[in-house]
């Protein structure tokens, strides 16, 4: 059954793999990649800053299996350039873009504070995969200070000085959508582990870009700058009781040592954890700077049948949480303890990393009978699912990072897999 259901997948990634590219239109001047086919409503035509690169991270694994080395480079490069060529002068990059616009919430820029998110710190991961698979960086050497800029704009206006740890500045696009250590929460006040995760392999993909690019000196400043941000997570987001890291709360009231209430005892700590236990915390495993001690303790917790362990893989929400339900929702979508390909994905990647085959092979596994069944029954994939039934819960014809089952389909079969940077 389910090399039946592999093979069916295979056959839909493969020939679906086209409908996510774009030629140049109105202000993208380059060939890009969106999420979805043409028939998608809100998919069709944007350009999307996360979701891209994992589409990049499938085209890769098509082009592996179908020996078709470069096929799809002029829209992965694209993507890059057009998300680098729309950067204004600050380092500010669009989360999405459009043949005719961009996505904002108030003034992104100089004019609003540096007061919004942007892009999601991916850019140079991106970059640095194509690097790696051409063995050739001459396509971003021009664009390097670009995305340097952008870069130190992520650290000038998204890191909290007292513990060094990067921070939503809104709940806005933040990806997942409806996380609760961010939704709903002041502005500013979280320092997320998602972002944090990504933020540290992208300062270390730009130090790769920069070695590649025979600036060594420079690259090793980066890498220390990710050293710097792992060290922060680690001291400040890991919690040794629970054996996971967390993120954490920075919406604490200044120290004021002329204020009686306080000066006998100021608060010698600068964040507080917030221990709302989701799929996020994982992702120190993908970013690769856990302890192989920590990374243990984490597995013991993906196991568990009472939080995130499902018939069809990682609940994105603890089912302990008080907020975990499984209704439909969009925009935002739902986090609450549904299945998503993508987080599926990104947890069995961090158990590859460690060592913990038969967890990531058991992952695999299932991510593979969810998607073959949904595939077999209703001759499509979806957005989320049921985590106990694995029954679809919206977005029949949802394509984007649940293609990643492709790249794993290559790892239970023991052929190469792509994998991001």
């Amino acid at each position: 059954m389910l090399d039946r259901w592999m093979t069916a997948l295979e056959e839909y990634v493969r020939t679906r793999a086209e409908q996510m590219t774009r030629e140049p239109a109105g202000i993208l001047n380059h060939p890009y990649l969106v999420p979805s086919s043409p028939d998608s409503p809100y998919y069709s035509m944007a350009l999307w800053d996360w979701d891209s690169w994992f589409i990049s991270v499938v085209l890769g694994q098509v082009e592996a299996d179908t020996d078709s080395r470069g096929r799809f480079g002029a829209w992965e490069e694209g993507t890059i350039l057009n998300f680098l060529e729309h950067t204004d002068a600050d380092g500010v990059m669009p989360i999405r873009l459009s043949h005719v616009d961009s996505l904002e919430h108030g003034p992104m820029g100089r004019d609003g504070g540096f007061s919004q998110n942007m892009h999601k710190p991916v850019l140079a991961q991106q970059a640095a995969m194509l690097v790696q698979r051409r063995g050739d960086a001459s396509f971003i050497a021009p664009h390097m200070e670009t995305l340097g800029s952008f870069l130190e704009r992520y650290l000038e206006s998204h890191i909290h000085a007292p513990s060094g740890l990067a921070y939503w500045q809104t709940d806005f696009a933040v990806g997942v959508d409806n996380d609760p250590s961010v939704f709903y929460r002041p502005a500013k006040s979280t320092a997320s582990i998602y972002l944090n995760s990504l933020l540290y392999r992208e300062l270390v993909a730009y130090g790769y870009l920069l070695e590649e690019l025979g600036d060594l000196p420079s690259a090793n400043v980066w890498r220390g700058r990710a050293q710097d941000l792992a060290d922060a997570v680690t001291e400040h987001c890991w919690d040794e009781r629970d054996g996971t890291f967390y993120s954490v709360d920075l919406n604490l009231l200044p120290i004021d040592e002329t204020d009686w209430l306080h000066r006998g005892a100021p608060r010698t700590w600068s964040t507080l954890l917030l221990r709302i236990d989701n799929w996020s915390s994982f992702l120190p495993l993908w970013a690769g700077f856990a302890t192989q001690e920590q990374a243990a303790r984490m597995v013991e917790r993906y196991a568990d049948p009472r939080t995130f362990s499902s018939n069809y893989g990682v609940r994105t929400l603890s089912r302990l949480e008080k907020q975990y339900n499984l209704r439909a929702s969009n925009n935002p979508s739902n986090w609450l303890g549904p299945i998503w390909g993508i987080s599926n994905y990104l947890v069995f990647r961090g158990l590859q990393k460690y060592g913990f085959d038969a967890e990531a092979r058991e992952l695999a596994e299932k991510t593979v009978r969810l998607f073959g069944q949904d595939l077999e029954l209703n001759g499509s994939l979806h957005e989320y699912y049921n985590p106990d039934s694995g029954e679809p819960i919206m977005t029949k014809g949802f394509q984007n990072w649940n293609f990643l089952v492709l790249n794993m389909i290559a790892y239970l079969r023991g052929t190469p897999m792509v994998t991001e940077y």
